[in-house]
């Protein structure tokens, strides 16, 4: 085999030429299994083989719908090289969400992880006429569990099997993606086997990573970004661990010590935060010797540029303060990518200059996804790069990005007008992100289109900018810049809850015990300060003059943010619209 053409060449592919002990890993039973190359293959084959005995045809459509565990890649890849479409969903989303998916994608199949989401699919079941059965992957009395089709496997179907595998093209649908839906109903985009492998071997070309290394897979394997990463890593033989869960990523870095993995900025924040909080408890002098190191990470130069007192002033603060930031990601950490939303430039610098190179990408799931990406030999902190090869981007008279390439999808699955409306007559895809070039060759994202707002002045305002500088603040978790037909900008804010209550301890602020941390006036007045010290970087018109404290996280489960983190804007200004309605009936006395 020279190079996979479909996306279930990938394995045979690494057999061929680099098969590994330890293709893909999790955990059961608190003990982390390995399956080989081999392994990997000979399950996909059986898995394939039990499908076309259940009367599985080509074309149908199958769903997956669990966290990453290496059933996923088992049932991802059988599940295409019988020529059918799997269609992966989030664990995390509504009901109601996922009767709209199966109904729209006319899944016949269902693969679940756990009990919780078997009932969920089962107590719709009804109401979506093609679904036949559910499968799961943990095992369950009473419910019929994903071995089962390996039991069902017959060999005398392998010739079958194999006259299908050869039929299937590159250029033909290998799976349907409905997005997180950040402004509205979710869309089903159509990826073929060649969109999302032109991707892999384009990443292959301007990533260091190859099959001596480890990487750790915690984002959502059902996002195209983990998606994509996972079968690049399976192209060149990285060993593939799945992680336990987000809230166990901690502990299965240091078991793991990956060399690399992807993130989305929010997590990296989280751990930023961390790292400062055990900061702040130091005793001095060792308290003053970490500000110091913070400070010059601060200070890092955009592009990686420095001169000779720096470099040795850096040599020892990594020496002396960040060796332990590395121990903390597993020890052997080489480089993290970050994509699926903006990136603070402050986290990019601050985690370069440690000695962990933070690359940023950008891309969309219509693009497989990436369309630009930093190089670890390469960079601009604060810009998501130059195109990857094959790719082609131009910046429209509107500040729109375009882009065209192998990696744009087929369509939107059952919306030929919607299809339509995102390509020009020359091909191009709008993106519908705005962004500007950095020294004519890097991209810098400014807004997403649909997001950007006008106020009753008839000024423009991009609160992405805004939102990324603001949540700099040790006393801000989140937030959201609103003001569409205001006459200014305002926001609402997630304070970061844990931090301000030490900080009230320590300042002996005692309001907050009676009314709440949202409700607290000292701590209303201490975040004003926050906001009035990075408002300095905007003009007036972009100046948030007012805000209002929400009394709670926005998360996933609130359906809030996006699984990806970002913020789903259209539910919290719903959500919250009597605090914006209390901002802007009020009379203006900040400013």
């Amino acid at each position: 085999m020279t190079v996979p053409k479909r996306l279930f060449d990938l394995i045979p592919f690494q057999i061929e030429n680099y098969p590994v002990k330890n293709c893909v890993s999790d955990k059961k039973s608190d003990q982390w299994v390995s399956f080989s190359s081999e392994e990997v293959q000979s399950i996909i084959d059986k898995f394939g083989l039990g499908l076309l005995k259940l009367g599985v045809n080509p074309v149908d459509k199958l769903a997956i719908i669990s966290p990453n565990r290496t059933e996923w890649n088992f049932v991802d890849l059988g599940i295409l090289q019988i020529g059918c479409v799997d269609v992966p969903i989030y664990p995390n989303i509504s009901v109601e969400e996922y009767e709209y998916i199966l109904n729209d994608a006319e899944v016949k199949y269902v693969f679940v992880a756990n009990l919780d989401l078997y009932q969920k699919i089962f107590s719709i079941k009804h109401k979506v006429k093609s679904l036949i059965d559910i499968y799961t992957f943990d095992k369950l009395e009473g419910k019929k569990h994903w071995k089962e089709i390996l039991e069902l496997a017959d060999e005398s179907l392998r010739e079958r099997l194999n006259q299908i595998k050869e039929s299937v093209k590159s250029d033909d649908l290998a799976t349907i993606i409905y997005t997180s839906g950040t402004t509205g109903v979710q869309k089903g985009v159509m990826l073929s086997h060649n969109n999302i492998l032109s991707n892999v071997n384009s990443i292959q070309k301007i990533m260091p990573i190859n099959n001596s290394h480890r990487v750790i897979s915690f984002l959502p394997i059902c996002h195209i970004f983990e998606r994509t990463a996972v079968y690049y890593y399976m192209r060149i033989g990285a060993a593939i661990y799945y992680a336990e869960s987000i809230e166990r990523v901690g502990d299965n870095l240091k078991e793991i010590k990956p060399n690399y993995f992807t993130t989305v900025p929010r997590l990296l924040e989280k751990i930023y935060d961390k790292i400062m909080e055990k900061g702040r408890e130091l005793k001095q002098p060792k308290q003053a010797i970490f500000g110091w190191a913070v400070n010059l990470a601060n200070n890092y130069h955009l592009q990686g540029k420095t001169n000779l007192f720096y470099d040795v002033r850096l040599w020892a603060a990594r020496k002396i303060v960040f060796s332990k930031w590395i121990e903390a990601l597993g020890g052997e950490v080489k480089g993290i990518i970050s994509g699926a939303a903006a990136l603070q430039p402050r986290l990019g610098r601050i985690f370069t200059a440690a000695g962990v190179n933070v690359v940023e990408g950008y891309g969309l799931t219509e693009t497989s996804p990436v369309i630009t990406c930093n190089r670890f030999e390469d960079y601009y902190i604060g810009t998501v790069g130059h195109p990857i090869p094959d790719v082609q981007i131009k910046i429209a008279d509107t500040g729109e990005i375009l882009t065209k390439g192998p990696n744009v999808m087929l369509g939107y699955y059952n919306k030929p007008e919607e299809t339509k409306a995102v390509f020009d007559e020359d091909g191009w895809f709008h993106t519908g992100d705005i962004g500007v070039m950095v020294n004519d060759k890097y991209l810098k994202i400014t807004d997403r289109l649909k997001e950007v707002f006008k106020t009753s002045g008839g000024k423009f305002i991009a609160p992405l900018p805004i939102e990324n500088k603001m949540k700099e603040s040790l006393f801000i978790r989140n937030i959201m810049v609103v003001g569409e037909n205001q006459k200014f900008c305002a926001a609402l804010i997630v304070p970061e809850f844990d931090f301000i209550e030490k900080w009230c301890e320590k300042k002996s602020v005692q309001d907050y015990i009676e009314k709440g941390i949202s409700r607290s006036d000292a701590i209303k007045e201490r975040i004003w300060k926050e906001i009035q010290h990075y408002n300095k970087r905007f003009s007036h018109i972009e100046q948030v003059k007012k805000f209002e404290l929400v009394d709670k996280d926005w998360t996933v489960d609130s359906n809030e943010l996006t699984p990806t983190l970002k913020l789903k804007r259209r539910v919290i200004m719903k959500n919250n619209e009597k605090l914006i309605e209390k901002i802007y009936s009020e009379t203006l006395t900040k400013n």
